[in-house]
């Protein structure tokens, strides 16, 4: 193995967040194609993905991460496409490991506040302080006739309605104080009355009057994390979000929507420190940097063309015809503007194409490995090269995992890329803390009806409280 290029350099103050973001057989499509995978091994066989958080946690990763949505994929020809509830999962989860951070993808757009708000609570205290929550708006006609309406609501609707399910999830995991459970045996008291509060919310979007039924748990409420890239997104998670998923190709852009971000976070009276943003990055490691390109190479020759092809066209609002294979990407692609799905990964696609100018067959292949995440093909050192690159350059502050293939990328991450990095100091050795909040650096939160500390979301919802209370 080559020296670390970084061995002696001077890096920003702090430690990367890695999280594994865990996908079936991995994140290239056709991945479950390989020899070595078992198409068993979808997100309904639970011993796979415990083991894979196993593995995840021996690497002091932060926390592990499940995508989901609440719709079947229409192209289940091509790739394994069933998939259990997260947050059930993270309860199994939960109990075969001990400290790192359980996070699972609900939307604000097909679930209540309370019942969510309920059961994220519920899994911090199963699992001792380790609940995330990714909040999406979820985009897609499809999914929305599961639930009764004949389109997706539109794109700023879903981010209303997102913002206000927050407010009110932050509500209901305030509604008990710390100290409300007395189990007071000689009077007879179990909890004091006064320290429960009824969330009382009445808004454009939810009415919910009572407090929640679960004590407020280990970590006051899971981590928020939150995905959009859409300026809606990006206010979005400004005012709520601890720690962002996000996707990016250049360097250029990273640094952008970092600075961005970061700004906005202020500007919402939050520390640029208390979010945490982490792009995709989907390694393929290779003991040298030949045989990283020949393991990329005979995952892209097996993705099938064909139903990638429609995918895209789905993405891009056209009929697969309007996409010959080896031609470039139409002139007169709809604007940004136009589209009510998931407006970020729309630009992103479209820019990727015409930056790179690529043939539809060739946008396939690049979309194939992480659908729009940034793919990376190397040693396990060019791989931390990579991600330091980022971290230094202020474009990231970590990383979401996506294995192309797994168990055994994730494996070769843990095992050759880790070392990597913490000979360079950048990444723990082992567990500091219990909660999934200790991993990221970031305090319990306050309550509204305790005075925020700086930089908790809650701080600005407790101020309006104080200045409403000091004008009556």
């Amino acid at each position: 193995m080559t020296e670390p290029r970084y061995a002696s350099a001077n890096h920003r103050p702090g430690r990367l967040h890695l999280n594994a973001f865990l996908m079936s057989t991995g994140h290239h499509e056709a991945s479950w194609r390989l020899p070595e995978s078992d198409p068993s091994w979808t997100s309904t066989n639970i011993e796979h993905l415990r083991r894979l958080a196993q593995l995840a946690e021996r690497g002091k990763l932060d926390s592990i991460f499940f995508a989901d949505g609440p719709g079947l994929r229409s192209d289940v020809g091509r790739r394994p496409a069933g998939s259990l509830d997260p947050l059930i999962v993270l309860t199994a989860i939960a109990a075969v490991t001990e400290r790192i951070g359980l996070i699972a993808t609900a939307s604000t757009t097909y679930n209540s506040p309370y019942n969510l708000a309920r059961r994220f609570a519920s899994i911090d205290h199963v699992s001792g302080g380790r609940a995330g929550w990714n909040v999406v708006t979820t985009a897609g006609p499809d999914i929305a006739r599961n639930f009764g309406l004949d389109d997706q609501p539109a794109h700023a609707v879903r981010y209303e309605r997102a913002d206000e399910f927050l407010e009110v999830a932050f509500k209901l995991w305030d509604s008990w104080d710390d100290d409300a459970v007395l189990a007071d045996k000689a009077n007879g008291v179990w909890a004091e009355k006064t320290k429960i509060h009824p969330a009382e919310h009445v808004g454009t979007h939810f009415s919910v009057g009572g407090a929640l039924t679960t004590p407020r748990s280990p970590q006051a409420r899971p981590l928020i994390v939150q995905a959009g890239s859409s300026d809606d997104g990006k206010a979005l998670a400004a005012r709520y979000a601890e720690a962002v998923f996000t996707a990016h190709q250049t360097l250029g852009d990273a640094r952008a929507f970092y600075a961005d971000l970061k700004a906005r976070t202020i500007a919402a009276g939050r520390s640029a420190d208390d979010i945490k943003i982490l792009p995709g990055i989907v390694p393929v490691i290779g003991s040298t940097e030949a045989e990283a390109l020949a393991k990329e190479r005979e995952l892209d020759e097996l993705i099938v063309p064909e139903y990638a092809r429609v995918q895209l066209a789905k993405t891009l609002r056209l009929s697969p015809d309007d996409l010959p294979l080896d031609r470039e990407l139409p002139a007169d692609l709809p604007a940004e503007d136009e589209i009510e799905g998931a407006k970020s990964r729309y630009t992103l696609i479209v820019e990727l194409a015409r930056r790179d100018r690529l043939t539809v067959r060739q946008l396939i292949g690049r979309l194939g490995g992480g659908r729009g995440h940034r793919t990376f093909a190397g040693t396990p050192e060019q791989v931390a090269d990579a991600i330091q690159d980022w971290y230094d350059a202020e474009a990231a502050d970590g990383f979401n995992i996506m294995p192309a293939v797994l168990p055994s990328g994730l494996e070769q991450f843990v095992d050759h890329v880790l070392p990597v990095l913490r000979r360079r100091g950048l990444f723990r050795e082992e567990y500091e803390g219990t909660t999934l909040r200790d991993h990221y650096g970031l305090a319990r939160p306050a309550s509204r009806y305790a005075t925020a500390a700086p930089g908790d979301p809650a701080r600005p919802v407790a101020q309006a409280r104080e200045l409403e209370d000091a004008r009556a």
